[in-house]
């Protein structure tokens, strides 16, 4: 700029500075140009890339792909079928009604609620429950999915990529809305059984938290994967250990704590809720299940008088 403008001393000083106002806006627009340039070629590639065979995709499910929390919606199904009493219903009502309002898993929650269905479902015949839980997705669970996270999924295997969901979720639960949405397969909790008859008790631990990352790890070596060219999606802080695996970790409809943390290492952001008390409480407009929406208003309640 001082070589411009010396070399228009000779210049009149009217002319000189027109001229000068003319270099300034010659300059302002190639510098412009130039970070426009920039900004193009510095958006994301491709993703997912086409025909990266070692590239795959894992999806967190409740609250991610699916409002709400399957195991919730399962126990719904098997009140419906004379499982259980429906003080327990009111019980898992509750516990839905809480996850919605907060947003987040509380392991209390969650805890209670593995606890009730692993004990009704002791005795019970794991092929009974896979055929019943095809029923219960198509009353319960298929209209709850995330159109947005269901076209994400889509778009990887779309790029001949497969897509798991990995989920705290039964295993036959997270398999039937895998099959459903025409999704590579599922990774979930293990319940334990004997000659095709659940005992009552897990294999190993709910796979929650750091066992997500864990299943992903191994699943990942086993199938050749390339965890640096994969994608992770979640709504939850307590899959931070599972995002922090791959390349490309994206927080859908996040809790506050995943959405602090995603913007502070510049993650990917999806929220396909709409409004802040919306995406906080995530109720749909036609909550009609008597029990579920009882649960919800006493949680709303509670939730006011905290305040």
């Amino acid at each position: 700029m001082l070589t411009v403008m010396a070399a228009l001393g000779w210049l009149t000083p009217r002319r000189r500075s027109a001229t000068a106002r003319s270099v300034l806006a010659g300059e302002a627009s190639a510098e412009a140009a130039r970070k426009t340039t920039q900004d193009v070629s510095g958006e994301e590639p491709e993703f997912p890339v086409h025909g990266d065979d070692r590239a795959a995709a894992f999806f967190d499910l409740d609250n991610t792909v699916m409002q709400g929390a399957a195991l919730f919606h399962f126990g719904r199904g098997l009140h419906k079928r004379k499982f259980f009493e429906t003080r327990d219903l009111a019980r898992f009502a509750w516990q839905q009604a809480w996850f919605r309002l907060a947003g987040v898993e509380d392991p209390e929650h969650m805890q209670e609620a593995r606890e009730s269905a692993l004990s009704i479902v002791k005795g019970h015949r794991v092929a009974e429950l896979q055929s019943i839980g095809e029923e219960i997705y198509d009353e319960y669970m298929a209209e709850r999915i995330w159109p947005g996270t269901r076209a994400l999924a889509q778009a990887h295997l779309d790029a001949g990529q497969k897509v798991w969901l990995v989920t705290a979720a039964p295993v036959e639960i997270a398999t039937v809305i895998a099959r459903r949405l025409g999704l590579t397969g599922a990774l979930g909790t293990v319940a334990e059984s004997v000659d095709g008859v659940y005992t009552g008790r897990l294999v190993g631990e709910p796979l929650h938290g750091p066992a997500k990352a864990e299943a992903v790890r191994a699943l990942a070596a086993a199938e050749g994967l390339d965890l640096s060219r994969c994608a992770a999606y979640s709504d939850s802080h307590n899959d931070i250990p599972m995002l922090s695996l791959v390349g490309h970790p994206y927080a859908i409809n996040p809790d506050a704590k995943l959405r602090k943390h995603a913007r502070r290492l510049d993650w990917r952001l999806r929220d396909y809720r709409t409004g802040r008390k919306a995406a906080k409480v995530g109720i749909p407009a036609a909550a009609g299940v008597g029990a579920v929406a009882g649960g919800t208003a006493a949680a709303i309640a509670l939730h006011r008088r905290r305040r």
